[in-house]
């Protein structure tokens, strides 16, 4: 029946087509569409259904073949395809641009069939078609697309050396050059040269300050590429309400930590465009990052009354976007995130009713788990502990990430209220539940470290980076915990360096630097990236940190002025109290 069905839908179908070609209202035409062509096409997707998709293949490329249909050429080539027949899809495409060679679409599915088939050298010459076949005024937009044949797959040591050859005429026309300039960068940080894409953003950014794309090149290329923030802003200082820019610049120091630089960033964005809501969204998370839940509060009210009072169009969210895409397209969801982000603003000033009162708005069945891990938090904050764990255990799994994040919830109630060992417990737990998870694993490191199980925590650190050789918190941690207890300086530095070359500019690792330089008695190296960590995260640890090196160094009124501010923020951390008791200052 439903073979039946299909055939059914499929008869009436080209019976359309068959009647669009033939239509009184249409001009008189002669249509391609003859009884034979009819029945053939028929046939063919009669054997497609049939899952005889190399028939179908032969019966529809003949038919591309003989009425010279770039349509049919495109159904042929797609056949081949969804059949992985790699070779017949490349005949396909070779067959559809001799028969049609001013076609724009032949020549990008005969680029695109190469790279998948690794035939990067062979794609210069469709490339070059397409390049000279697209009309001058849409040029340099083509240009700038070209790296992104090779993302996926492909060589791209030799991908670099195809887009060089396709584009190099066209940085010598200066319609081009610019486009030519970011789209070879592109290409060079595909090959992973980071040098050669950044002096080609360079370049581009030379010839024109205004353009944004050298500045979302060098964006790219942040933060592991020293000299790629300065080509940002200086298109930001040129070009001052480049808001675009800005907010992409944003979420580049958001990943490198440096919140204190992202929310300079927001207030120029919110100070220009106070109608834009997502930018008062961003600001309050930033804040509440910093610990500033009167500035958050103040950003996501205005966000929230914004939304309100002008609800934006609902985007529909395509499959492979992500849930922070969902929450800035849907006013709902974005309405939600602010009042979780609202209660948590409510429990820093130590308002759990409040907290309460927001977490309650937030009804979206998807949103559940984190409603209640918020709520086990506020409970841990009363000294509530069993309560809190009961609340996450009992809290219902959807997923398996569902579980890994029940069980992260469980150990950072218990990180809060100091039970270091029960956390560790838990998370060891979590590892046998979830093996070889490299950020359970730092996560328990970071328990053996609290209770001085040095020796745990250094073989739990150095599995992390055994299996994710790019994790720079693993190395960070373990530089600073050896900088800390004044041991291995020299290794402890080492690591530290290697984290900072992984997160170039990241605050807590610029901050663990200047630590390990000051316990080398390098006081005004120390100070000097003491005070650059601090600038893009005023954190108390690292202004503990900032303050002790400023005291011991003789500054002490600006030590006072730092260590008065961490205690403003967060009078209760430990390695403030500690350092303040140790160098027995009065505050």
């Amino acid at each position: 029946m439903r073979r039946a069905a299909a055939t059914a839908a499929m008869l009436g179908a080209l019976a359309l087509v068959a009647q669009a070609q033939t239509s009184k209202a249409a001009p008189p035409s002669s249509s391609a569409l003859d009884a034979a062509l009819f029945y053939q096409l028929l046939i063919g997707e009669m054997e497609l259904r049939g899952g005889q998709a190399g028939t179908a293949y032969e019966v529809m490329l003949d038919a591309a073949r003989r009425t010279r249909d770039e349509a049919l050429f495109r159904r042929a080539t797609e056949i081949a395809l969804s059949a992985r027949a790699g070779e017949q899809a490349l005949a396909s495409a070779r067959a559809w641009r001799s028969a049609l060679p001013q076609s724009l679409d032949a020549q990008r599915y005969a680029v695109q069939i190469l790279v998948a088939l690794n035939r990067v050298p062979e794609t210069v010459e469709p490339m070059q078609s397409l390049v000279t076949l697209t009309p001058e005024a849409e040029r340099a937009a083509l240009i700038m697309t070209l790296p992104r044949f090779f993302t996926r797959n492909g060589d791209r040591k030799l991908a670099i050396v195809a887009l060089e050859q396709v584009i190099g005429p066209y940085l010598k026309v200066p319609a081009t050059a610019l486009a030519s300039e970011v789209a070879l960068g592109r290409g060079w940080l595909l090959a992973d040269d980071r040098s050669r894409a950044l002096e080609y953003a360079l370049r581009a950014h030379a010839r024109d300050a205004l353009a944004e794309d050298p500045a979302l090149l060098a964006l790219e290329l942040m933060p592991a590429t020293a000299g790629a923030e300065a080509i940002v802003t200086g298109h930001l200082a040129a070009k001052p309400k480049g808001n675009a820019v800005r907010l992409a610049y944003v979420q580049s120091l958001a990943v490198s930590q440096r919140y204190a630089d992202a929310i300079r960033q927001l207030e120029t964005v919110t100070a220009s465009e106070p109608q834009l809501p997502v930018p008062w969204l961003t600001l309050g998370a930033m804040h509440l990052e910093l610990r500033h839940p009167r500035e958050a509060e103040a950003a996501l009210n205005t966000y929230v009354k914004t939304v309100q009072d002008n609800p934006p169009p609902v985007r529909v969210v395509r499959q492979g976007e992500d849930e922070a895409d969902e929450t800035l397209a849907n006013p709902r969801e974005g309405l939600m995130q602010a009042w979780l982000l609202l209660a948590q603003a409510a429990e820093q000033r130590g308002d759990y009713a409040g907290a309460e009162k927001w977490l309650a708005r937030v009804d979206n069945p998807q949103r559940a788990l984190e409603v209640q891990l918020r709520r086990a938090s506020l409970l841990a904050r009363q000294n509530r502990v069993a309560d809190a764990r009961e609340l996450v255990r009992r809290t219902p799994e959807r997923s398996p990430e569902d579980a890994r994040a029940k069980l992260l919830a469980e150990a950072q109630v218990l990180r809060d209220v100091k039970q270091w060992s029960e956390a560790g417990s838990v998370l060891a737990l979590a590892n046998q539940r979830f093996p070889n998870d490299p950020d359970l694993l730092y996560e328990q490191s970071m328990m053996s470290e609290k209770q001085n199980r040095l020796d745990e925590m250094e073989r739990l650190l150095r599995r992390v980076i055994e299996l994710k050789p790019d994790h720079h918190h693993a190395y960070n941690a373990l530089g600073y915990s050896l900088a800390e207890r004044n041991m291995r300086l020299t290794e402890a530095k080492s690591l530290i360096q290697q984290a900072l070359t992984l997160m170039p500019g990241e605050p807590f690792v610029t901050d663990s630097l200047g630590w390990v330089e000051y316990r080398l008695g390098n006081r005004e190296e120390a100070l000097r990236l003491l005070r650059a960590a601090y600038a893009a995260r005023p954190d108390v640890e690292i202004a503990a940190h900032l303050g002790e090196v400023l005291w011991v160094s003789g500054q002490r009124e600006e030590a006072l002025r730092i260590l008065r501010e961490a205690r403003s923020r967060d009078g209760t951390n430990d390695v403030l109290r500690e350092t303040v008791a140790r160098l027995r200052i009065d505050l």
